[in-house]
């Protein structure tokens, strides 16, 4: 249980958070001013220190280098006294455990930098070992330029000592780079340091300015993650350096450590600005649901289209002419680099209208292969009466042929040249001639279904709504969703293209054979939150953003997580679950 350490925002395993001393310090950040090292029972036995709110105290403790034999951590291993004071306790990934410490430091995490598995193995060991509502403090490690890819792992506190360090040896450091102090004609830096001519600049000047940038850079870490885009901005950090490249990769083959921290719906843009953005949580969750979870509902033949510049694509010129000529007659699939494929009902689910990629026309053979997957894995699940590529030359047909080799299926294709031709319309139009349309009443009902089958799980659409006569107010994509008695079930949310459920629509659910994220506290009535000491038990599977059923001896209510199932449980502090709507029992 932690007293003096609380997460305020997370984006995936980064976090915000804020160190509870008596002058509080928002995390990511450097921990050299209010750290207080109670020294190593290696040299000396050691008093236990009084401690104080003023700073984060490290108990006495023995740390241990990387690749010590499992016999001498046990013999050597430390029992850590509960204390009434902020604390941190000295562990390795596999001694790592809930010694009642705010913070943790992973003693061991120098002897694996520039190796890129074993630091990811390391970390990812300590965090899953850990309270999930405790800080993660890594010493030696941090410089201006990996200290973004560190608090991406999951590190919440670092120290000056390897900038400094390297300062006092001649380095000057940089978010991008470090430089010998001799090769540098100007200060490429405005901060205090920095505010004299290079030929004065010393090694002691040196030493203060990489830590002055490595805060500017905690800095700047902090604005990503608050605004959910830390993602973005590492995709680039990694780049500038061999064993950064390599540890963000390895990263990204650990979905499983990611996804669970990756809330499923943000307001913010995704920048697919490289081709490791096919490798991102949101990317590959999108494409798992809808060739997983995702049923097409629609009796009329597939028509697969290009995607557009602008969001949602119903909104672009050239989709509406798609529209106008397929009048309701065909089952509308965007393909797109790099979501894959996406169902007209799911246009507005995140990521598909939140994603922005570079556009030059060209495909490397990595989206080719990961959108051409997506297709197959997609059209193994739902069968069409016909499928349709209105598809431009080059890329797309590439794949739809490919695809259709593969599954052994007919594809007819109707672009002349450009899809938004003249000539390629009409194709499409004429193609489609005899096809029966659907009304638009059946579209709002797939809608809701899919967007169901989509956040709930496979099927969740008809378990929930099958025996129920649906009944729609307002035009998409602000759908009101109620049952025949009048009630209110579910409103859609087109900011994130998620079903909101009311009190009645969360019994329904709760009552149905869809799945049931549900999350149980103790007895009180929630009004605006449940904290996350109220959490009694919670679902593994629910996910920051999910829409969440809460249940308790004196309550039901329906909102969203904002944590994770598992720190739902483990948490002390925080915001649980934003309730939506509650009821007394």
């Amino acid at each position: 249980m932690t007293d003096y350490f609380e997460v305020h925002a997370r984006d995936g395993a980064a976090r915000i958070g804020e160190l509870r001393l008596s002058d509080s310090v928002t995390t990511p950040a450097v921990v050299d001013d209010v750290l207080a090292d109670a020294g190593s029972l290696w040299a000396a036995e050691r008093e236990l220190p009084d401690g104080s709110d003023d700073v984060l105290t490290v108990l006495p403790h023995r740390s241990l280098p990387a690749g010590s034999a499992d016999e001498v951590r046990e013999s050597f291993s430390v029992a850590y006294p509960d204390v009434d004071f902020p604390s941190a306790a000295v562990v390795t990934a596999d001694t790592a455990d809930d010694f009642g410490a705010d913070a943790y430091v992973l003693s061991d995490a120098q002897g694996f930098v520039g190796h890129a598995r074993a630091f990811r193995d390391n970390v990812i060991e300590a965090k899953e070992n850990l309270p999930a509502d405790t800080a993660l403090v890594l010493s030696g490690v941090a410089t201006p330029r990996n200290v973004s890819l560190l608090v991406y792992a999951g590190v919440d506190l670092v120290d000056e000592k390897l900038a400094r360090a390297r300062g006092l040896e001649g380095f000057y450091l940089t978010s991008d780079g470090e430089y010998f102090l001799e090769d540098l004609d100007e200060l490429p830096c405005a901060c205090e340091a920095c505010r004299k001519p290079a030929s004065e600049f010393t090694r002691a000047d040196a030493a203060d300015h990489n830590a002055n940038a490595l805060r500017a850079e905690l800095a700047r870490v902090r604005r990503r993650v608050r605004d959910g885009r830390l993602r973005d901005y590492v995709e680039g950090q990694a780049r500038h350096d061999q064993w950064l490249t390599a540890l963000f990769r390895r990263f990204d083959q650990q979905y499983s450590f990611m996804e669970q921290r990756v809330p499923v719906i943000r307001d913010s843009e995704l920048t697919a600005a490289s081709e490791e953005s096919i490798d991102r949580v949101e990317i590959q969750r999108f494409a798992d649901r809808v060739t997983k979870r995702y049923r097409n509902r629609f009796d009329n033949p597939l028509v697969l289209l290009p995607c557009s510049a602008k969001k949602p694509y119903s909104e672009s010129q050239s989709h509406r002419q798609f529209q106008e000529a397929v009048q309701y007659r065909a089952h509308m699939v965007s393909m797109t680099s790099p979501i894959g494929v996406v169902p007209q009902e799911l246009e507005l689910t995140y990521p598909a209208q939140h994603y922005d990629s570079v556009v030059t026309g060209d495909w490397s053979e990595d989206e080719k292969s990961f959108v051409a997957e997506v297709l197959r894995r997609y059209l193994e699940r739902n069968d069409y009466p016909r499928i349709i590529a209105h598809l431009p030359p080059g890329a797309y047909t590439d794949i739809v042929e490919r695809v259709a080799d593969d599954l052994d299926l007919d594809v007819e294709f109707t672009v002349s040249e450009h899809p938004t031709t003249t000539e390629s319309i009409g194709n499409l139009m004429r193609t489609l001639d005899g096809e029966p349309k659907f009304t638009r009443e059946e579209r709002e009902h797939n809608v809701v279904k899919a967007l169901a089958d989509y956040q709930l799980g496979p099927d969740a659409g008809d378990a929930l709504f099958s025996d129920v006569a649906l009944e729609m107010t307002s035009r998409y994509p602000k759908l009101q969703v109620w049952n025949d008695a009048g009630v209110q079930l579910a409103t859609m949310v087109p900011q994130y293209g998620v079903l909101s459920f009311t009190l009645e629509g969360a019994k329904v659910w709760r009552d149905s054979d869809a799945p049931t994220k549900t999350v149980e506290i103790d007895g009180f009535v929630p009004h605006g939150s449940v904290l996350a000491p109220g959490v009694v038990d919670a679902d593994e599977d629910i996910r920051p953003g999910d829409e969440v059923v809460v249940e308790g001896p004196k309550a039901f209510a329906i909102g969203r997580a904002e944590m994770g199932g598992r720190e739902l449980v483990e948490s002390t502090r925080g915001i649980g679950v934003e309730i939506r709507h509650v009821e007394e029992r």
